[in-house]
């Protein structure tokens, strides 16, 4: 039975409470921008600077208009996000989270096609850096968060310790190299939207559709991801991540969202690794 969590059910104004009490709490943790100069250019990128996400992003919406097929390479590592954690199988299974949230977000518009030569946009990611989740704490914080489960109306926050991250960067470019959407992003997890895994990449496995879906968005509308009310996912878009076929076949490749058996693990504390499987692509 799924349990009643502050975490799920927030009628207070989506984003600003959580924020609002995480600050007062403490309970975020802060992962800087970094670049792994992956990106063909950095220059003319917008920053935002948020409460809970960092960012600098561009997008040139008139040649993004003109776009028809996208091509999604598989998300990289970068040198230093390798050494964050222990397991090079649970830094697949992020990077690979990425690349599949990418390829059903920009599904929203695009054409996906299975090669590089077929496509008119060239997407390509690199994790910057895992901010490891400390998973004796994260399972410290389930039986807690369960337990109250069963006496209290709402379960009680995670613990606001050994919280982890993720900073990625991306840019999409034609297949002359022109740049036409590019992004710097960050973000760490907190002690009340984040639910804790008993795993190192737990939190930043958690953050890779977060970053997949801004970046997809700003591709998809050809503008800023971070302004305006959320928007209820497209039926394509929520059938993906249900775990049904994606629209494109193209996005097979990095395997289909665990959909339902995710959410469950989640709320019980397992690790990212016993509900999802890497993609064969990111296997390689």
């Amino acid at each position: 039975m799924l349990r009643l969590s502050l975490r799920r059910h927030r009628p207070f104004g989506a984003a600003l409470f959580p924020c609002l009490v995480v600050s007062i709490l403490g309970g975020c943790a802060s992962v800087p921008l970094e670049q792994a100069n992956s990106l063909a250019s950095y220059e003319g990128l917008t920053p935002v600077d948020g409460r809970l996400r960092k960012a600098k992003y561009k997008a040139v919406p008139g040649d993004l208009g003109t776009i028809r097929t996208v091509y999604i390479e598989p998300t990289q590592i970068s040198p230093t996000a390798a050494l964050s954690t222990q397991k090079s199988s649970e830094q697949a299974l992020v990077a690979n989270a990425i690349s599949r949230a990418l390829c059903i977000g920009v599904s929203d518009r695009f054409a996906v096609v299975e090669r590089k030569a077929d496509a008119d946009l060239i997407v390509h990611a690199t994790v910057v850096r895992i901010v490891p989740t400390n998973a004796t704490v994260a399972g410290v914080s389930t039986v807690a968060s369960l337990g109250s489960s069963f006496v209290l109306p709402v379960s009680v926050p995670r613990l606001p310790f050994g919280l982890g991250g993720l900073a990625v960067e991306a840019e999409a470019t034609t297949r002359d190299g022109k740049q036409l959407g590019a992004m710097v992003w960050a973000k760490g997890a907190n002690s009340l939207t984040t639910d804790a895994r008993v795993s190192q990449v737990g939190d930043a496995y958690s953050l890779a559709s977060s970053f997949g879906n801004d970046f997809s968005k700003m591709l998809v509308t050809g503008k800023t991801p971070f302004k305006g009310l959320p928007k209820l996912p497209s039926p394509q878009k929520l059938k993906s991540n249900l775990g049904g076929k994606p629209k494109y076949l193209a996005c097979e490749r990095f395997g289909r969202a665990p959909g339902l058996k995710n959410f469950a693990g989640a709320q019980l504390g397992m690790p990212p690794s016993w509900t999802d499987k890497a993609g064969a692509e990111q296997k390689r």
